[in-house]
């Protein structure tokens, strides 16, 4: 990674770490569900309320690592206002610029394009996708994103 896309990664993180977006609660939610990372601590709630196929809003709740914090605000910002398959696309090639799948820079995502970094760092993977996962379960109607022992969530067929 050069000086200026590591440069980018470390102030995209570090501004939605400070200031998250879409962070809180939904007084009315029509799909929720959670997520856990027991490696290393993290722990994030995603409340959705879907209208139809479009995701109306969008909020989260818990704590985690800069990183943890800041792609799940990313990802709110990402699919707040979009149909549920964009949400799940997205999902797809965010996890595939990351573990090495996809290159980021023919993958579409848009300013989440900044956080490719993360797969510069093996172990913060997960840290990355943890939102992501709990939104997926939110999607498929599970109202707990199970974790498993190596912190994998089990929908990503274990393997980061």
């Amino acid at each position: 990674m050069s000086s200026v896309e590591n440069d980018l990664y470390q102030e995209v993180v570090l501004e939605h770490k400070r200031a998250p977006r879409n962070f809180g609660h939904l007084e009315h939610p029509s799909h929720q569900a959670q997520g856990t990372n027991p490696s290393c601590g993290d722990r994030v709630a995603v409340e959705l309320l879907l209208d139809g196929s479009t995701v109306q809003d969008i909020r989260f709740s818990g704590q985690g690592c800069a990183i943890c914090m800041a792609s799940t605000s990313m990802m709110t910002e990402a699919v707040k206002g979009r149909d549920v398959a964009v949400a799940q696309e997205l999902q797809k090639h965010f996890r595939a610029v990351l573990t090495g799948e996809e290159d980021p820079e023919e993958a579409p995502l848009g300013k989440l394009v900044s956080l490719s970094g993360v797969r510069q760092y093996p172990s913060r993977i997960k840290c990355a996708l943890l939102g992501w996962h709990a939104l997926m379960h939110a999607i498929a109607g599970n109202q707990d994103a199970a974790s498993t022992e190596d912190g994998i969530p089990a929908t990503e067929g274990g393997a980061a």
